[in-house]
């Protein structure tokens, strides 16, 4: 099997994200802060100015469903806003 630089054209870069194995180690980097950050709520002293705060991993949680919400209403913004091909196109 060729390795894997001669068998891309001339002058075609290989950046560090390009390998699998790189952006697993980000993956799972993410995934070693986020659980740090979620145990690391047990050890502290809250003070929430509503009730749903105290909840375990509440502002991670809120943060994903906002994010997600963000997605899909952009998705249905683009189908009102979208203009053709040509729209910027000569006359």
């Amino acid at each position: 099997m060729a390795h894997p630089d001669k068998a891309r054209p001339r002058g075609d870069k290989r950046y560090w994200l390009d390998e699998r194995r790189n952006v697993d180690k980000i993956y799972y980097g993410l995934l070693i802060v986020c659980g740090a950050l979620a145990t690391a709520e047990l050890f502290y002293e809250k003070h929430a100015h509503f009730a749903a705060e105290n909840w375990f991993a509440f502002y991670g949680i809120f943060g994903f469903i906002a994010c997600i919400g963000l997605v899909l209403t952009a998705k249905e913004l683009r189908k009102l806003l979208k203009r053709g091909e040509d729209y910027y196109g000569d006359d």
